[in-house]
This record gives structure tokens, sequence and C-alpha cells, in this order.
């Protein structure tokens, strides 16, 4: 035969030879299915993997993953993440790296390179000295402290002094050693931000948290410019180009992407753009426990990470394995093969999404 006709012939029969071979990958997902906020991946091994999305599924977003996810193998997560819709790719990234973990026999932080640590720095979510207390008992040394909503913008020095009064009240609550930052919420005027960026100079913030929000990248740029108080930004970025914006202004001091609008596998990337500015990443999360969980094992991939809220668990989550008790201000890492957790299937059966 011809070598020009061989040759010719063999790259016609590569793409047959890679589809043959995945229509027996074990990793081939083979069922989706969703429970309330839970997304089910399974593979043709039978092995399960768990995401959560950001709220419960409908019929159309279960339609939408099948047709995204169906006979596609969970390794190939990067780049199934994007065909898949905004609302879908963080749950659906999530669970397979699950089913990837569990076929390795190894944690997801370890698929993913790491661990670059063994224990996660946690941060809980407060809002006034009682809470601070109550957190500080259960082994918290570290607090976001929401703050009100100024009456109206550039409210000036009597909302200064207002938030000034909170902050030490929590802070007599912690004790010694406790840390904190100031929830913003992206709600204040940039006059507002910059007087009270100022007036905790002295404080020592772990950050000052999304003071306003950052369609004008000069106007922040000018907050973090005047005053030592580091700035956090990021949780209402929608798109990885924003980050690459405030960290070419200067303006943030801790990335903050949103747990709940970008996958694992995208933080991961913002982190390492980050680290090239040397700046830390400490992701935005106000999901449940299987949220957090994921967020644990992308805390342990990442060298530029400095910590991780945790939002209270809810009383009846069907999330079972994490052990979520906090160890002088630190979680441990899940050990167990993907996520390390399991979800009682029975407990959340009556939520199915059904075509």
């Amino acid at each position: 035969m011809p070598a020009p006709v061989a040759s010719r012939r063999a790259r016609l029969q590569t793409p047959f030879a890679m589809q043959a071979a995945a229509s027996s990958d074990p990793l081939a997902i083979t069922s989706v299915r969703m429970f309330g906020s839970h997304l089910r991946l399974q593979t043709r091994a039978g092995i399960v993997g768990w995401g959560e999305l950001t709220a419960p599924g409908g019929a159309s977003l279960l339609r939408s993953a099948a047709g995204a996810l169906l006979n596609q193998s969970a390794s190939a997560y990067t780049v199934i993440e994007k065909s898949l819709a905004a609302d879908l790719a963080p749950a659906a990234v999530m669970a397979m790296l699950d089913c990837l973990g569990k076929h390795s026999k190894a944690p997801v932080y370890q698929v993913l390179g790491g661990p670059t640590r063994f224990k996660v720095r946690a941060m809980a979510l407060v809002n006034n000295a009682s809470e601070v207390k109550q957190a500080r008992a259960l082994g918290h040394r570290s607090f976001s402290l929401r703050i009100p909503a100024p009456e109206f913008p550039n409210s000036g020095k009597l909302y200064v002094n207002r938030i000034r009064a909170l902050a030490d009240d929590a802070r007599a609550a912690a004790g010694a050693g406790c840390d904190f930052v100031l929830d913003c919420a992206g709600q204040l005027a940039a006059g507002d931000a910059q007087q009270l960026a100022a007036e905790f100079e002295r404080f020592h913030l772990l950050w000052l948290d999304e003071p306003c929000r950052h369609g004008n990248a000069s106007a922040l740029r000018k907050i973090s410019d005047e005053s030592v108080t580091p700035i956090g930004l990021g949780r209402h970025c929608r798109e990885g180009a924003e980050f690459q914006d405030l960290l070419r202004e200067e303006a943030v001091d801790i990335v903050r992407p949103s747990m709940q609008h970008f996958s694992i596998a995208r933080i991961r990337r913002i982190a390492a753009l980050a680290e090239t500015y040397y700046i830390a990443i400490a992701p935005y999360h106000r999901g449940g426990t299987l949220a957090t969980v994921a967020a644990l094992h992308a805390a342990a991939s990442m060298p530029n990470f400095f910590i991780q809220e945790l939002p209270p668990r809810a009383p009846d989550d069907p999330v079972r394995g994490f052990d979520a008790a906090v160890h002088d201000g630190y979680l441990h890492l899940p050990t167990g093969p993907g996520l390390g957790v399991t979800v009682d299937e029975a407990a959340i059966a009556r939520t199915e999404v059904r075509v």
C-alpha cells in the first residue's frame, strides 16, 4: 500500500479508535440526576459523584445537564465545563472531580496536585458580639463581621462611629488572638469606604471585604492607596477577566471568587493568576456543606490560599462524613477518596427532579 494512502487511512482511523475507547471508559457518565440543589452523576463503572448547585434545579436544567454530560468522561472536566451553563458548571465539575477521585482512590486535592497544607484556616460568619461568643466557643479564631448598610450614601463620621462600636463589641467578645474581616457586601459609597478603611487601620483587619462594587477600578485603587487596610474583592465578579483588571490596577489585596459562580477548576486558575501578583485567595462561599467540602479540597490544592469562610450547617443537611469541628481556628482536610463524603439519598429522595 502506498505510504500516503496508509498515512491517510491511519489518520481516519484515529477518531474511531478514540470513540471506541470512550465507549469503554469506566469514567464515562451514564446517569445524571438532580435532588433539589444536589447533582448526582454516575459513571460506567458505577462510581457516584456529587455536586452542589447554587439553587435547586428544575427540569430544564436537568435536561441541559444530561445533554452536556451523558457519555462524556468525568476526567475531561476542564473541556466539558466550557459547554456548561454558568449555573451548572460549578456543581458539574465538583461531581466529576468526585468521580475522578473515587476512581483514583485519592482525595480530590491529590488529584489536583496537592496537598499544599494539611489543615485549612476557617472563618465564622457573624452579625454581632453574641454570635462571636458562640463561634469562639466552637473553636473559631477568625470572624467575618457583617456590617449594616448606611442609611444614605456618604453617611460620614456618624456611620463610621456606628461600625466602630459594633466592631469593638465583637472584638471584646472574641478575646485576644482573634482576627476580623468587615463584610461590607458592596453596599458602601466610595467616600464611606475610604473613611472606614482609614478608621480601621489600627484595628488590623485581615481585610475590608467588598467595600463597594468594582465597576470603577480607579476608585477602588484610590481606596487601597490611601489606607494600609487590606481590601478584598471579587465576590460579585462573574468573569475571570474581571480579576485580571483588579490585579492590574493594584486595587485588591485578597481575591474572592465565589464558589457558587466559579468551579473549582476556574478558581484554581484565578488563584494561579493572583499568585503572579503575590496576592492571596480566599474564596467567597455562602453555600451548603457539599460546597464547603469542595472548598477545602480547592484550598489544599492552591499555594496562595489564605482562609475559608464556613457558613453554618443546616440541621437537615444530607451530607455525611464531614468533620465540621474547628480546632483552634482550623478545619482538618477530608481524607477519603473523591470529596471524602457521602450524600444520604433517602433523605433527599422526595426532592428529585423529574423530566
